[in-house]
């Protein structure tokens, strides 16, 4: 069973930055996709950035893109999000998850197992 538990959450002014880590279980977290999803209230649940097993491919939503990076340590079986320039808009719930592939995903079909999620909230 994997499981996959953020940290880092936490609430801060319009500026300001974060770095949200998830810690995962299992042997074969280096062999997997990682992702950051959030979801506002009211709203879906939209992607925020993925990256591929290795480290070497990244992708972002457009209204991160520039602010926000996605990393990993395979040895610690950890995914970061950093997360700079903080915006009102950034305000949501923020979960991890892991792809069913090496590869990064952006759908989220293409991810079967979720962390609960750790609270974001930026005020301006």
């Amino acid at each position: 069973q994997v499981q996959l538990v953020e940290s880092g959450g936490g609430s801060v002014q319009a500026g300001g930055s974060l770095r949200l880590s998830c810690a995962a279980s299992g042997r074969t977290f280096n062999t997997y996709g990682m992702g950051w999803f959030r979801q506002a209230p009211g709203k879906e649940r939209e992607f925020v950035a993925g990256i591929s097993w290795s480290g070497g491919t990244t992708e972002y939503a457009d209204s991160v893109k520039g602010r926000f990076t996605i990393s990993r340590d395979n040895a610690k079986n950890t995914v970061y999000l950093q997360m700079n320039s903080l915006k009102p808009e950034d305000t949501a719930v923020y979960y991890c998850a892991r792809a069913a592939t090496m590869a990064v995903m952006v759908s989220e079909s293409g991810y079967n197992y979720w962390g609960r999620g750790t609270q974001v909230t930026v005020s301006s």
